[in-house]
């Protein structure tokens, strides 16, 4: 079985754990080194024109994802492979996956409730359109089902 686990900085802990499980399986470590948003100085009209962007240095974002991902690779204990994705994020994994079996990932979003609010927008692409099965993990203890919206059928108007 060949894994292929997704490390991101605030839920790597619980990723690697889930793959842990996994004992005789290949296991494939990615991160994202999507660089971030460019810094704007301040608006026009507040302190004059404002300023052009600033930026952003790919190199720092591909500097911590490669932290990331030895530090997983230490925590998990045994050999694995490693890669630091680049592009859009959420395409970049699922096109990391066309071989894979398993595909482990842990939820990013609002933990503390039950709920498609638990994942944001990228973990969701990538949940619905992984060409492999989806391990989903909880980063912590996941809420208790008291945590689900009331609901229900609603009655005929």
């Amino acid at each position: 079985m060949r894994i292929i686990a997704l490390i991101a900085p605030a839920t790597w802990p619980a990723v690697i754990a889930a793959v842990q499980r996994h004992r005789d399986a290949t296991v494939h470590l990615i991160a994202t080194a999507e660089p971030p948003a460019p810094l704007l100085g301040p608006p026009g009209g507040l302190m004059g024109r404002g300023r052009p962007p600033v930026p952003p240095s790919p190199g720092l974002a591909e500097s911590a994802a490669s932290e990331l991902l030895a530090q997983a690779t230490d925590t998990l204990g045994r050999s694995a492979t490693h890669e630091v994705l680049h592009g859009p994020a959420e395409r970049a994994v699922v096109h990391a996956c066309a071989d894979a079996d398993l595909l482990v990932l842990a939820r990013d979003g609002d933990n503390t409730r039950l709920g498609p609010a638990s994942l944001e927008h990228q973990t969701r692409f990538i949940v619905d359109h992984a060409p492999c099965t989806v391990e989903l993990v909880w980063p912590s203890a996941p809420p208790s089902v008291a945590t689900i919206p009331p609901g229900g059928p609603r009655p005929p108007a």
